[in-house]
């Protein structure tokens, strides 16, 4: 029988991951770890702790009986510029910890990586699968670090650690965070609070993007592959759709037209964006285990205004 520990449960990908595993293996075999962010009724196994505290982490895989861990947990790239030493605490040391772990207790291993881990010397259209890596923030330095572990544990342990460099995620569930990609739900709050926004990111920022349904699809996709499909034991490239600010607010403006979007770049944070892609060749990820994306950024706008309607009682 599965038994499914997600770290970092109720940030932005653990909102939507938690309850589609619960509905594929059932809400007794779930188990959702929370630290500071845990929401007032929860329906599941809550189990509290702290993925820097090696020995709560092995209390809670040992009574558990734990067979897969989606590892979550962990600070956002602008954040981490405010605290790079807790971002390294957390990214790379609460990583290490559940490596240690998955060596001694034997048990999958998801971790998501990031389009952080490039840089300034990496191609910045359809970035290939082996490329440069050389980021200038330290939430990529620890992603970077974070990959090659898990290559390393694979093939010194034969830990079964996979992985995928997630895009910016768009999602309505959790509250939008400190990320560089984050105006993507910031936006839709400000059209539908005061209906107009204020951009953090140049009108002209293209990054790679995904809606968070593809990227949960993704996640259990990869982890459900057999081990002989899994042919890159770092990360994989993950792409869906790739848009700018302004793009956004033009899909938005067909449904809206009164809404308005002023720019006020915020210094750290384009300095973040003009690091990564624009675009990245997830060809890797097509050939191994069929992933393929089914949400562009029309139905995306369509999907994140409905729902946060819904959950704002707009």
């Amino acid at each position: 029988m599965r038994k499914i520990l997600v770290t970092g449960a109720f940030g932005l990908v653990g909102s939507d991951l938690v309850p589609t595993l619960q509905e594929k293996f059932g809400k007794e075999n779930v188990f959702a770890l929370g630290n500071k962010t845990i929401p007032e009724g929860f329906d599941g196994n809550l189990v509290k702790g702290d993925v820097t505290d090696i020995a709560s982490m092995e209390t809670i895989i040992k009574d558990n009986g734990i067979t897969d861990v989606y590892h979550l947990a962990g600070i956002l790239s602008v954040g981490s510029e405010k605290d790079p030493d807790l971002a390294w605490k957390v990214n790379f040391g609460g990583l290490k910890n559940i490596l240690d772990l998955a060596k001694t207790y034997k048990f999958k291993v998801f971790w998501p990586s990031s389009i952080a881990a490039f840089g300034q010397t990496t191609p910045k259209v359809d970035t290939p699968q082996h490329t440069s890596l050389e980021p200038t923030t330290i939430y990529g330095v620890a992603k970077v670090a974070g990959e090659l572990m898990c290559q390393y544990y694979w093939k010194r342990y034969g830990v079964d650690a996979r992985s995928l460099r997630y895009p910016g995620l768009t999602g309505y569930k959790a509250p939008p965070g400190d990320g560089t990609t984050e105006y993507s739900v910031h936006i839709f709050y400000g059209l539908l609070n005061e209906g107009k926004y204020s951009c953090f990111l140049k009108e002209n920022a293209r990054l790679p993007m995904m809606y968070i349904d593809d990227a949960i699809k993704g996640t259990i996709d990869l982890m459900e592959a057999p081990p002989e499909n899994i042919s890159v034991r770092t990360s994989y490239n993950f792409g869906a759709i790739n848009f700018t600010p302004e793009e956004l607010v033009a899909e938005i403006k067909k449904l809206y037209p009164n809404f308005t979007c002023t720019y006020d770049p915020d210094p750290v944070k384009q300095a973040i964006a003009e690091s990564w892609p624009q675009s990245i060749d997830d060809s890797a990820a097509k050939n191994d285990w069929g992933w393929k994306p089914e949400i562009d950024l029309t139905k995306m706008t369509e999907v994140m205004i409905k729902g946060l309607k819904k959950k704002l009682g707009k």
